[in-house]
């Protein structure tokens, strides 16, 4: 890849950085993924040929380290301390996305982005000990969406897992959610109790479960970051 020409800090740190896809590559791995099929599962529009290029770079400038766990298995990638110095940029990133911009562009709704991201951020502490199934089905996606839409949350205290595919046995819970309503929840630009006054998130099943759901989400990392009254309209 050519370079800016500039012995600059901030230019020679952008050409590790600043090329299409790293930042949120970084982003994947800060979040705890670890193989390339989990860092790919978070980024579905990037191709496997581009992801494996962009982490070869990574490597090769000592910001990602690869190597198999011990015992053989499937090679990992872990951030070096020069990765974890990212931290802060990507985390500034974030918040001045939740701040100043609109988020909401009715083609950037993806049911299966959101859901591998909820399946990260379950309150552990507050679920049932017994093993549940919650099953997710979304509405009001784009007209041209054809990833899935309908999942499965497989929760059993320490342990979720999120299944593309029907896992078999009863649901526990139901949710049935208009794709914005349940992204405005996630990033904190409505309440929970607010979406399912207005019809936009619908929960059914076991009472205790129904009540404790609210409590199982925390919400995406981003979405205590307030936004100023002269921000864009989401």
């Amino acid at each position: 890849m050519n370079g800016h020409g500039q012995f600059c800090p901030v230019a020679v740190a952008c050409e590790v950085f600043a090329h299409r896809w790293t930042p949120l590559i970084l982003r994947e791995l800060f979040a705890g993924s670890t193989r390339f099929n989990e860092i790919k599962r978070g980024l579905p529009l990037i191709s496997r040929t581009l992801l494996a290029q962009r982490l070869r770079a990574l490597e090769d400038a000592g910001v990602v380290l690869c190597a198999a766990p011990p015992g053989g298995g499937h090679a990992e990638y872990r951030l070096t301390p020069a990765g974890a110095e990212f931290l802060p940029v990507i985390q500034g990133l974030g918040a001045w996305g939740q701040r100043w911009t609109v988020r909401f562009d009715p083609q950037n709704l993806d049911a299966e982005f959101l859901m591998w991201n909820v399946r990260r951020r379950i309150a552990t502490d507050q679920l049932p000990a017994r093993r549940t199934v919650s099953r997710f089905e979304f509405s009001g996606l784009p007209g041209g969406y054809r990833r899935a839409r309908v999942f499965w949350l497989i929760t059993q205290a320490p342990e979720v897992d999120l299944c593309l595919k029907d896992p078999g046995g009863d649901v526990d819970l139901q949710v049935d959610a208009d794709i914005e309503s349940f992204a405005r929840v996630w990033l904190g630009d409505q309440t929970f109790a607010q979406a399912v006054r207005d019809g936009g998130i619908r929960l059914t099943g076991r009472r205790e479960l129904v009540r404790g759901f609210p409590r199982w989400l925390l919400h995406s990392l981003f979405a205590e970051v307030p936004r100023p009254p002269q921000a864009m309209p989401a």
